[in-house]
């Protein structure tokens, strides 16, 4: 089984699917001074009784994702891994004029409406998370650009 891991500025939510099939996922708050250990112990009890055949993680807090490295290296270092991070070809091409902008969140939820709509048109993917993302695919699969603003919360703040 796959456990699929995003981590987010606010929310981190993890998933374990069984081929297609999204058999239970769960949403933690991310906290960026958490170490490799609490990490481990919050995801062991959630993952307890799945049988983890790979990991794949994507992650805008850089100081999560380098504990989440030493989990791997700990607890899944026999596990097929793929981390989206600059340099890791995903098959979404960047068409913008500074591809290194592009978060790995937007670029994987990019390939899902590509995946999930194909050729039956362009894709317009919206995420309400810590910012609120707006994003457009072309029907070949194509990241065109988007913009981000402020997500839900901060704006009811505002």
């Amino acid at each position: 089984m796959l456990l699929a891991i995003d981590v987010g500025n606010t929310n981190t939510v993890l998933g374990v699917f069984n081929k297609d099939k999204l058999e239970q996922s769960w949403r933690v708050k991310t906290d960026p001074r958490d170490t490799a250990d609490e990490l481990w112990l919050q995801y062991a009890a959630l993952v307890d009784g799945f049988d983890i055949t790979g990991v794949a993680i994507c992650s805008t807090v850089p100081a999560v994702l380098r504990e989440i490295r030493k989990l791997i290296d700990q607890h899944y270092s026999d596990v097929k891994t793929t981390i989206i991070e600059p340099g890791v070809k995903t098959g979404v091409p960047l068409l913008v004029d500074n591809p290194k902008e592009i978060g790995a969140d937007r670029i994987v939820n990019s390939l899902a409406a590509f995946t999930l709509y194909g050729s039956d048109g362009p894709s317009i993917v919206v995420d309400f998370g810590t910012s609120t993302n707006l994003d457009v695919v072309s029907p070949k699969g194509e990241f065109l650009g988007g913009a981000l603003a402020p997500g839900i919360e901060i704006s009811v703040e505002a």
